[in-house]
């Protein structure tokens, strides 16, 4: 499996950016990652946990929150600290992969 081998929150642009260690560069707009967090909470409950929208990366306009830092757990995924206070999805690197890549398939 990749690994991110570099991270960059770009807040004025709205987009983070993660450098994959098998070389691609993925992009992902802000409104995308927010409404995609990984969380219990946003997600609705433990039944959907996997359940996402790869659609909301379709997102035209600038939206209002930014990230203040992104940490990295372990060796399997990604803590975002989104502007609101929230902080409690861990996005795994798997997972940020196939949303991607489902996204752009679309």
């Amino acid at each position: 499996m990749s690994i991110p081998s570099k991270i960059v929150i770009n807040n004025d642009d709205q987009y983070l950016e993660i450098s994959w260690s098998d070389e691609w560069v993925y992009q992902y707009p802000f409104y995308g990652l927010r409404k995609n967090c990984p969380c219990v909470m946003c997600r609705g409950g433990h039944d959907k946990m996997q359940i996402f929208d790869p659609k909301a990366f379709n997102f035209e306009g600038h939206y209002v929150l930014t990230i203040r830092k992104a940490d990295q757990i372990g060796n399997h995924a990604l803590q975002i600290h989104w502007s609101d206070g929230h902080n409690s999805g861990m996005y795994r690197w798997i997972t940020l992969r196939e949303l991607y890549e489902e996204w752009k398939s679309l």
